[in-house]
């Protein structure tokens, strides 16, 4: 015969208390309970393997005790990292993480927030490369709060719109003055379509331009953002670009992309030419020769955008937008 589930009233039993106070423990009542109360119904609830019921939950407190990502492409080591970080924090807040594909295509970046207003997750973490806050606002005005994991600083507004982001024209640039810094002077670029391909672009016109170097747009590719977008990307540069001897790649999957090309065209890297890219993703330190890259510790932050969704949730932050930067790092491998 099925064992059957502990109850609320199981617990209280347990832990000696009303169920009543149980109930106020298990959602987070502002009713003033005793530390020791408190603790003792935690491990009656342990001892019992008790599992609060979220569909009851969420009849009581009209949540749906989940929270939604919106990432642009599931299969960039990058971002499973950035959820990982994100589920770590739902889990410690008993709350559900659903993500959401959207191929960085602006459709889909459109249709997932419109299914959002039918109330499927409270709040949302999105990385957008096409919609702006624009279509955001439906969200915000039903007060379901909105983190948004940007390229750039973005001022904040007067909705529960935050803004998490690394600064990636600052990254750019420290990962092109650490090439010119080598002697390079004749430096690629494969940039990406859209996203955060703006700002890094700067990044490195900004790098150049602060050498002395006459920036030369006949070094400027652009491709996907996977190693087929960094193959191709760098044959073209191979094919065109004289006296190449470095490449600074929009993100890890088209550095590794650019040097196979490299190595399949009969030069060396780092010897013939050099490569950094951008992520630091796990990949990053396994191929050969490790990847020089930019560190945006993806962890770290979907750890924090999390906190930031549930500082709005929990009501313990004023009602207007915040902005806040997350650090970089560049790290050194024998790619560069």
């Amino acid at each position: 015969m099925t064992p059957k589930k502990p109850t609320q009233n199981d617990v209280a039993r347990r832990a000696n208390v009303s169920q009543a106070l149980v109930s106020y423990v298990l959602n987070g009542s502002d009713v003033t309970i005793p530390a020791e109360t408190r603790q003792r119904i935690l491990d009656a609830m342990k001892e019992l393997g008790y599992q609060p019921s979220k569909v009851a939950r969420s009849l009581r407190t009209s949540r749906t005790y989940t929270i939604a990502g919106v990432i642009p492409d599931i299969l960039n080591p990058f971002y499973p990292a950035f959820q990982r970080g994100i589920q770590d924090v739902a889990d410690a807040e008993n709350y559900d993480l659903i993500t959401y594909n959207t191929d960085a295509n602006p459709d889909k970046e459109r249709s997932f927030c419109q299914s959002l207003l039918q109330g499927r997750a409270d709040g949302l973490i999105v990385v957008l490369f096409h919609v702006n806050a624009t279509a955001l606002v439906p969200l915000l005005e039903r007060g379901i709060p909105v983190i948004r994991l940007e390229a750039m600083y973005k001022a904040p507004g007067g909705y529960p719109l935050d803004n998490i982001y690394v600064d990636n024209a600052a990254a750019s640039h420290a990962a092109v003055a650490y090439l010119i810094g080598r002697g390079h002077r004749r430096i690629g670029m494969l940039a990406g379509h859209a996203g955060p391909t703006r700002h890094r672009m700067a990044g490195y016109w900004q790098a150049l331009t602060e050498h002395s170097i006459t920036p030369d747009e006949g070094l400027i590719e652009t491709a996907e953002f996977n190693e087929t977008g960094g193959y191709t990307g760098m044959q073209a540069l191979l094919e065109r670009a004289r006296g190449l001897t470095a490449v600074f790649a929009s993100n890890d999957l088209m550095a590794i992309g650019a040097i196979q090309a490299i190595q399949n065209a009969g030069l060396r890297v780092p010897e013939d030419i050099a490569v950094v890219g951008f992520d630091d993703i796990p990949t990053a330190r396994l191929v050969n020769p490790a990847l020089t890259t930019v560190s945006q510790h993806q962890e770290q932050i979907g750890r924090r955008a999390a906190q930031m969704l549930f500082e709005r949730l929990n009501g313990s932050v004023p009602p207007g937008g915040r902005t806040e930067a997350m650090p970089f790092e560049l790290i050194i491998r024998q790619s560069a």
